[in-house]
């Protein structure tokens, strides 16, 4: 369109002035350029058909590779946390010598390392009292009748 306005102008100015000569050239011109006009507009709409075509191309490989790498870190975070909660846990196997001490009474049950401490031992230091530690790193015992409430 903006090829047009030039002779347009020369032919809207020839026209005022009274120039039939000039007019006629000028009306020439407005049809080869109104013919070019038409070619580029054609191809004009022709570049931008196939640049939305790519454009929409290009959005839906991003989307893709967008959603794969969602799927990858989600079944990565999968992973850790399946990891973290097995390393969390701890497993405890008894040997078959532990699974016979433990059928008997526990009077004067042994430990699986033979370290001498029986479990009535190990019982009793389980059993003692909380501590509570001060600032300075002395150690308070609790009132009698305190109670304390800790989650993990």
């Amino acid at each position: 369109m903006k090829l047009l306005n030039t002779p347009f102008h020369v032919y809207k100015d020839a026209e005022r002035r009274g120039d039939t000569a000039v007019m006629e050239r000028a009306m020439g011109y407005v049809g080869d350029f109104a013919e070019k006009a038409e070619d580029y507009q054609k191809k004009a709409d022709k570049g931008m058909k196939e640049e939305a075509k790519e454009a929409r191309e290009k959005a839906k490989t991003e989307q893709e590779n967008a959603i794969r790498k969602r799927k990858e870190e989600r079944e990565e975070q999968e992973k850790r946390i399946a990891e973290s909660r097995n390393e969390d846990t701890d497993t405890v196997s008894i040997s078959e010598s532990g699974k016979a001490a433990l059928d008997k009474k526990p009077d004067s049950v042994q430990t699986d390392a033979d370290n001498g401490v029986s479990i009535e031992e190990t019982a009793d230091a389980v059993k003692t009292e909380p501590v509570i530690y001060t600032k300075t790193g002395e150690a308070l015992k609790p009132e009698s009748g305190t109670n304390l409430s800790v989650s993990v």
